[in-house]
């Protein structure tokens, strides 16, 4: 069955191996079709991997080997909420260890350059509560982060 939406994110020529690793490090993630060029093309081989059919998620996506001509940015960002401090550093790791970087606020990217927010559910609760105190000094304490900590979230909830 084909998703009535889906995400199509562009690479160079690694869609394959990035399905792969998404696959491999979230839960409900999986790897599809993959589509092959039947015929040598301008920047490729017959048998060269053209598009590839994954989920992250659950959230269905394709990513297409387009060659250098576009990179990823953070304008598009896969946001992921976890339930807590292991959780949080187990997708953190996988991502920034494979090759990727860490940037602020929760925020990372892989080795293709397609950025994620690995954001705990605390923090998401607590800058959208309704006290504005709460609110307040959990955004303050957030943007002093490169990877959330949990604990410290805790404690600017407090106050």
């Amino acid at each position: 069955m084909v998703a009535r939406n889906t995400i199509c994110l562009w690479y160079e020529r690694d869609a394959l191996e990035a399905a792969r690793f998404y696959a491999s490090v979230f839960p409900d993630s999986s790897v599809g079709r993959i589509f092959r060029a039947p015929a040598d093309f301008p920047s490729g081989k017959a048998g060269d991997v053209l598009t590839v059919e994954f989920t992250v998620l659950g959230l269905p996506c394709v990513g297409l080997n387009g060659g250098p001509h576009f990179k990823q940015t953070e304008a598009f960002s896969f946001q992921v909420a976890t339930a807590d401090q292991a959780e949080t550093d187990r997708y953190w790791d996988a991502i920034v260890g494979n090759g990727g970087q860490e940037s602020e606020c929760g925020w990372c990217k892989d080795r293709w350059g397609v950025s994620w927010q690995i954001t705990p559910r605390v923090l998401l609760e607590a800058i959208n509560s309704p006290d504005p105190g709460v609110a307040r000094r959990a955004f303050a304490a957030m943007m002093t982060m490169r990877r959330i900590d949990v604990a410290k979230i805790e404690a600017a909830i407090r106050g």
